[in-house]
């Protein structure tokens, strides 16, 4: 899954929990807020390797350098 998706879900899971919070639900409301608080975090993560990887160099140009 890219960025994007795991956002997309992060805020709709987000969405259910309140739903469900609204509906008196607390342990539906607080799994589901758990599972969209993941989503975001590995929606972060992706973001974050996609960052690293490209301010790397790759292993061919540091055998170059030697």
């Amino acid at each position: 899954m890219t960025e994007r998706a795991w956002t997309i879900a992060s805020g709709i899971l987000l969405l259910v929990a309140l739903a469900m919070l609204w509906r008196n639900n607390l342990s539906a409301a607080f799994v589901i807020a758990a599972l969209g608080i993941v989503a975001w975090f590995l929606s972060y993560r992706t973001q974050l390797r996609a960052r690293i990887s490209a301010d790397s160099p790759s292993e061919a140009e540091e055998i170059d350098e030697e």
